[in-house]
């Protein structure tokens, strides 16, 4: 199935119930604003979600739970034996169920209550950071209780997972919290990537793996250190399967939003997932993944956020030098998103991991040699871990319109690849959006992802067309970003013009201190005779001070070069608007 059919067919299930929930939101008018309704929606379509999947094996579990009282059985016994008569890997003990609690509108509060208390440790676990608690008594008071189960109770809102597929539900996810943070002012795409960027991404990181997975399978790990609502590890898991059968994806991750963090656990609790690898607090100072390794990483952290919180934490860990996640060098406090590029490198499993990690323009250039960002920059190029970057179209996320890239890191480069960095300009590759979403204005179909993946697997230095859209490779040795960064010297000169020695040296004059960026490929001394001594004869160089820096400078490397438009054809274009100008004053005025 192509992207494009997989995008397409969901359409009539997502508006379908998006729309149907949202109308629920309808009756909390007056006692929530606009922007608190997803505090009960959200929570009310993951119950509702979990209480369709139950209904085939509610009296089964039932049952089980009555013999499991009479057998006084307690702890990993019963959470096992309840997990295999619901057939998921959670249950509801309670008699209670949605049709059950509508059927009796004067006791709403205290069932509705038992109902949510009959719940596995794990759902209540969900509920618990969504602080769903406070929002039934809430309702209950308001009077609104009854009403919003009703509604969710209705055959146009089964949502069992054979009728809304887990991508579907995401999907339904997806649309609710965009229409929540719209009614907030919030920007959506803090929340959620959208999936054709994800589908690239996915892509990118199988490409090499693809014949091998087709023909073999695989039983890999996925983790996710910023995954809001998991659909990145959701598609990944897709992509996977979709190449062979015989493919299996254990998922881990980590999200320090609670409600986001609380719909991804509860995705992975109806597909059977690994639910107990969603991990709930704040990455950069909260390592969840203490120790772990995974094969794939895929991520789309913040970026433009300081890490003032977690300043203390960050600077306790990098002095662990190599050992721990930051090593290589800290970031400026002001943004964080090199920080999620360290986490990521070492959580990669070693020889085998891949990981692709979107990041905005400052990692490519920001920070001078010996400065934090240039340091983790050497990092990565001098470990050969950088594969390749991609530099997206602008306005394709919804929260944004500025550049963004993706990073292929990668721990096993194939032969060829060793030793060099492929950069995919890909910024005019797209299709214009119907209708806008947010800043998002344009889509990576099928033949644009196809275009960049074509360039990628190609690994060249080329250009690519297909229709009106279009992508350029280019490959450069990993030391082509490398500069050494040297000071350069003018002695202090008496009145002849000859340098001023001490102890057989020459005094600089730090007024006129100048520092050359060389790069690695040249040397230092041919550079300094063609490009300094010719116009500063008396210069020399204070070796002392030689700094080392890698930069990555994108946009210049994938600039054209427009020439203006000649003198000429300015002037003929002025003289043609001056005869329209003259001919319309003619057709107001007359001849006068």
């Amino acid at each position: 199935m192509t992207i494009d059919q997989m995008q397409k067919q969901t359409n009539i299930n997502i508006q379908e119930k998006a729309n149907l929930i949202w109308e629920i939101a309808t009756h909390l008018v007056g006692l929530y604003k606009p922007h608190e309704y997803g505090k009960v929606i959200l929570p009310m379509t993951v119950l509702k979600r979990f209480d369709d999947a139950l209904a085939p094996t509610k009296q089964a579990v039932l049952d089980m739970n009555e013999r499991l009282i009479k057998s006084n059985a307690e702890g990993p016994v019963r959470d096992g034996a309840l997990c295999k008569a619901s057939k998921y890997a959670f249950y509801n003990t309670s008699k209670f169920d949605f049709q059950k609690l509508i059927a009796d509108p004067d006791n709403i509060q205290a069932n509705f209550e038992n109902y949510i208390n009959g719940y596995s440790d794990n759902v209540k676990d969900i509920l618990e950071h969504f602080k769903f608690a406070n929002e039934i008594t809430t309702m209950a008071d308001g009077g609104v209780l009854f009403v919003v189960l009703q509604e969710f109770n209705s055959k146009k809102a089964n949502m069992s997972p054979d009728k809304i597929t887990s991508a579907d539900m995401g999907y339904i996810f997806e649309e609710l919290i965009r229409k929540f943070s719209e009614s907030y002012d919030e920007q959506a795409g803090a929340h959620f990537t959208s999936r054709d960027i994800i589908y690239l991404m996915t892509e990118l990181l199988v490409a090499p793996e693809k014949d091998i997975i087709k023909e073999e399978g695989c039983n890999k790990t996925a983790y996710d250190m910023a995954m809001g609502t998991s659909q990145m590890l959701g598609c990944l898991t897709e992509k996977i399967q979709d190449i062979s059968e015989d493919a299996e994806l254990t998922c881990f991750g980590q999200e320090f939003n609670p409600e986001t963090y609380a719909i991804a656990k509860a995705d992975m609790l109806i597909k059977n997932g690994n639910a107990s690898g969603m991990k709930y607090g704040d990455t950069l100072s909260e390592d969840a993944f203490k120790g772990y390794q995974f094969d794939y990483i895929i991520s789309n952290p913040p970026f433009g956020i300081d890490w003032k919180r977690e300043e203390k934490k960050v600077k306790d860990e990098a002095k662990k030098g190599y050992d721990g996640r930051f090593g290589p060098g800290l970031p400026a406090i002001s943004d964080g998103q090199m920080l999620f590029m360290l986490n990521g490198v070492k959580k990669l499993k070693d020889d085998v991991g891949r990981m692709a990690i979107i990041q905005n323009g400052s990692p490519l250039f920001n920070g001078d040699a010996g400065s934090g960002p240039s340091e983790i920059r050497r990092y990565l190029l001098e470990n050969d871990l950088i594969e390749a970057i991609v530099q997206l179209p602008t306005d394709l996320f919804y929260n944004t319109g500025i550049s963004t890239y993706i990073w292929v890191i990668s721990k096993n480069k194939t032969k060829e690849r060793i030793g060099k960095v492929q950069l995919i300009d890909a910024s005019k590759c797209f299709v214009k959006r119907r209708k806008n979403i947010g800043n998002k204005r344009v889509d990576l179909d099928d033949n644009s992802i196809g275009l960049i993946v074509k360039a990628y697997n190609e690994f060249s230095d080329n250009h690519y067309e297909d229709n009106e859209i279009s992508v350029e490779s280019k490959v450069f040795d990993n030391d082509y970003f490398g500069y050494t960064k040297v000071v350069v010297e003018t002695p202090i000169c008496d009145e002849s013009g000859n340098p001023i020695l001490k102890r057989g040296k020459p005094q600089a004059d730090k007024t006129k201190s100048d520092t050359e960026n060389i790069p690695l490929q040249e040397d230092i001394d041919e550079y300094i005779k063609r490009n300094v001594l010719p116009y500063n004869p008396l210069a020399y160089l204070d070796r002392k001070k030689d700094k080392i820096g890698y930069e990555i400078p994108f946009t210049r490397i994938f600039y054209k070069f427009l020439p203006p438009t000649p003198s000429e054809d300015i002037f003929n274009e002025i003289k043609k608007l001056e005869t329209q100008e003259a001919e319309l004053m003619k057709e107001l005025f007359g001849d006068e």
